[in-house]
């Protein structure tokens, strides 16, 4: 019970890997809010999830509903030990094909709202709180028709350089975890776009030394030990999930 009695938020929270890590995280003995966009995939996911786990409809894009979400957690419970900023999207286009609206949505939902979700989370956390950022191996790597989704990941990960530093003292840690392909809604959805879901399903298995996709439970084992004391003496630092794809 690593988790024991404490308060745990996850935005995009009801599939892949937010769903996860919300039932690893009760599972092992906390209070487990997420977040969405969509009702009823919060109220399945909450059903799923069970031990208590809260469901709170909102966008992370848009600063009211994370004014609303935090502000009903405050009303609840009055804390945060975990945030676990991990609502995000994927899309792509290469070069020649990004337009404003792709930028926009991209880096609404995957920077501006990661920052605001922190930022409006914070006042509610103290000393041994633990915030975890959803990162990615296209942080660190190229990759085709990705690269406005990877900017933004790889500005998560500064953001949680910088963020240890203005946080010294405080006893609240920042930490990134960077999966790899990882089997979700999202990459299925990604996949599907290119017109041949199989072959960018194999392309990204060759480019894995361990050969194969992960699965959503092993990220959410790597995001368990971000959120516990395991992981007392970490901060400013990036786990990677990855089977090897952006170690080799």
């Amino acid at each position: 019970m690593r988790l024991k009695d404490k308060i745990a938020v996850i935005t995009g929270g009801s599939t892949g890997i937010g769903l996860a890590s919300a039932k690893r995280f009760a599972a092992e003995g906390a209070k487990v809010y997420i977040t969405g966009r969509r009702q009823a995939a919060l109220d399945a996911a909450v059903s799923e999830i069970g031990n208590g786990a809260r469901g709170l409809q909102g966008d992370v894009a848009k600063l009211e509903d994370l004014d609303r979400i935090f502000e009903t957690i405050r009303d609840e419970v009055g804390h945060i030990d975990v945030l676990f900023a991990n609502a995000g999207i994927g899309l792509l286009a290469p070069l020649g094909e990004i337009t404003p609206e792709h930028f926009d949505e991209l880096f609404n939902i995957n920077v501006r709202g990661m920052v605001f979700t922190v930022q409006k989370g914070l006042p509610l956390m103290g000393k041994g709180g633990a915030i975890i950022l959803t990162g990615s191996t296209t942080g660190v790597m190229g990759t085709p028709a990705f690269s406005v989704y990877s900017a933004g990941k790889a500005a998560i990960r500064n953001f949680a350089r910088s963020w240890a530093l203005d946080l010294k003292g405080t006893g609240i840690r920042v930490n990134v975890i960077s999966p790899g392909p990882t089997e979700t809604p999202a990459l299925s959805e990604v996949a599907r776009s290119t017109g041949n879901k199989d072959a960018m399903y194999d392309g990204l298995i060759s480019m894995t030394p361990l050969g194969r996709i992960a699965d959503a439970s092993e990220t959410a084992a790597a995001a368990l030990f971000l959120a516990s004391e395991d992981s007392s003496f970490m901060t400013g630092s990036e786990v990677f999930v990855d089977g090897g794809a952006a170690q080799v």
